[in-house]
């Protein structure tokens, strides 16, 4: 089972999730997932969404380093950058994972990872206020 997790830069409060069974690529799970945002809402992602911008132009993504072409210093200031502003994103996601059952494999029904997951999300939710 995989989760695509969108959380509140300002909030860190879960917005919308998604679920799929099996591997799945992160970009290939946002675009099957129809989750759709204003153009005007900046998306910062990892690198595992390589091509969200021909979908979605006002997104940020860290620049990748190649076998032949190094980061320059600007580069890597850049993602450092991207990386302080996703720090809290990675926080809330942290805080999700404090449940056993989300970090570890989970070996339950399926069907009902779903609903114990939007649970786990909405009991974070809550303790955020």
């Amino acid at each position: 089972m995989k989760t695509l997790v969108v959380v509140d830069k300002k909030t860190r409060k879960v917005i919308c999730l998604y679920f799929a069974n099996g591997k799945k690529h992160d970009f290939r799970m946002w675009k099957e997932s129809m989750i759709r945002t204003l153009e005007r809402i900046l998306l910062n992602t990892d690198s595992g969404f390589q091509g969200i911008a021909n979908f979605h132009a006002n997104s940020v993504l860290p620049i990748k380093k190649s076998k032949n072409k190094p980061l320059s210093k600007d580069d890597k200031a850049f993602n450092r950058e991207i990386s302080r502003e996703r720090a809290g994103t990675e926080n809330a996601i942290g805080f999700i994972k404090r449940f056993k059952i989300v970090s570890e494999s989970y070996r339950n029904r399926r069907k009902r990872f779903g609903l114990r997951f939007n649970l786990i999300a909405g009991i974070c939710n809550f303790e955020l206020g």
